[in-house]
């Protein structure tokens, strides 16, 4: 089976992102810089022949799908997909990473230790939310051998694809940037996923916000 190459497309910046609030499944939209991220990660992507273009059900990554889609000649279609939605934070959702810390303390240092077996409650824990996302990304890929597919998902979507392709364990800390509308390339055959590039945001004039800071 001939390689898929995927390009991995984080949302646009909410003003969740801005105030370090977890989204999670909640449904927030793109705001005023975001929606500048999505129109210039579509142009960035306007030339690439893309066979096909998978999202998140939730909004910001639709909207950001959007643009990627439009920028096309001819203009293509997003295919929705809400197993590329982000982790589910349960209760911590709505919350900033400092009411965590000051409302329950010993949940947000399992947090921050990355502990792949804690979930908030009513929420995901690491090993089930890498399953989601490696699972369905590599069934998308298979789709499409020899293509180039886009994903536009989530902070912790980027995250665990890149895992998947650098052999990095859950428990690792991160040392990478999973910037909003930044472009990252992958390869996925059958034997998984493969690192190209990551984290470009050439096509941004001003850095975007990274994941270690919303």
């Amino acid at each position: 089976m001939e390689a898929t190459r995927l390009i991995a497309v984080r949302h646009g910046e909410t003003a969740w992102n801005a105030d370090t609030r977890i989204q999670g499944h909640l449904d927030i939209p793109l705001n005023d810089i975001g929606l500048w991220q999505a129109a210039r990660v579509g142009q960035a992507l306007a030339d690439e022949t893309i066979g096909a273009l998978y999202a998140s059900d939730l909004q910001r990554a639709r909207q950001t799908a959007e643009a990627i889609a439009g920028a096309q000649s001819p203009p293509i279609q997003p295919i929705a997909d809400m197993r590329l939605r982000e982790r589910a934070f349960g209760r911590f959702e709505g919350r900033t990473f400092a009411d965590i810390e000051a409302e329950t303390p010993e949940e947000a240092l399992r947090w921050r230790r990355r502990d792949p077996a804690f979930a908030p409650a009513g929420g995901e824990n690491l090993i089930d939310f890498r399953q989601r996302i490696t699972s369905a990304a590599a069934e998308l890929a298979a789709r499409h051998p020899g293509e180039l597919v886009v994903l536009v998902a989530h902070g912790g979507v980027m995250d665990v694809l890149y895992r998947a392709a650098t052999g990095q364990e859950l428990q690792a800390p991160r040392t990478w940037a999973l910037g909003n509308a930044a472009i990252n390339r992958m390869l996925w055959t059958p034997q998984g996923f493969s690192l190209v590039g990551w984290g470009d945001v050439g096509h941004l004039a001003a850095g975007p916000l990274d994941e270690a800071s919303t």
